[in-house]
């Protein structure tokens, strides 16, 4: 695979595509210590790429952690709604992207990256990839639900009945719900199978990774090597 140099350079650095090319156009960029002039030169990314004899190092993937607060919606834009993206102050933010939904009421831990292959480790439907709720009911829970869960509960509309999710009773009407599916508003649709009605949702984990208690809602942080890494 092969990329043009200025496209290149502008990724791994923050300069502007037309400023890259008014380095290249200048004769300040060099390619394995040749100089080159041609913006639209192509590149594997494995050469030595220089401006004004300073090392450029490759543009590294990002991964990011953020506390979504209500009424954010996880999307890239959108006209009605503050986006998950809005929130992130970051060079590049258009190449940013949401690595598994929350619905725009519920809260919590939701992953960014511009990482397309960790983002589709992560989403994809055979990944096993444990996703951990706090769930607060409407009405008390009932003595059957753990053994429910467990089994498999169906969906209205749906073909098959959702693999087994393990439950965790916090109190009457609050509990740790753990799945390994994302369908549609599927935390929501369970309960409603099981005659219940969730009040407030609130994801504190997705794989490997716990949402960092101290983010307040609406801030987040990068992930630690460990953590990009729990998502294999």
């Amino acid at each position: 695979m092969t990329l043009r140099i200025d496209k290149y350079i502008s990724n791994a650095t923050d300069l502007s595509r037309v400023e890259t090319k008014r380095f290249i156009k200048a004769g300040e960029v060099t390619v394995d210590g040749e100089i080159i002039t041609n913006p639209a030169q192509k590149i594997s990314g494995d050469e030595e790429i220089c401006i004004d004899g300073s090392i450029i190092s490759k543009a590294a993937h990002r991964y990011f952690m953020l506390n979504k607060p209500a009424g954010v919606v996880s999307a890239t834009r959108d006209n009605s709604h503050t986006t998950a993206l809005d929130l992130i102050y970051e060079h590049r933010s258009a190449e940013l992207q949401v690595a598994g939904r929350l619905d725009v009421d519920t809260t919590g831990l939701l992953l960014i990256t511009d990482d397309g292959q960790w983002n589709h480790r992560l989403t994809a439907p055979r990944s096993d990839c444990q996703k951990i709720y706090r769930v607060e009911l409407a009405t008390p829970i009932s003595p059957d639900y753990q053994e429910r869960l467990a089994n498999g509960v169906w969906l209205e509309g749906e073909k098959h009945p959702c693999l087994p999710a393990t439950l965790e009773v916090l109190d009457d009407q609050t509990v740790l719900l753990s799945i390994a599916e994302g369908k549609y508003h599927q935390v929501k649709r369970m309960f409603a199978a099981l005659g219940n009605h969730v009040k407030a949702l609130h994801r504190t984990q997705v794989g490997g990774i716990t949402l960092d208690e101290t983010l307040e809602p609406g801030e987040y942080r990068a992930l630690t090597p460990d953590e990009v890494a729990s998502i294999i």
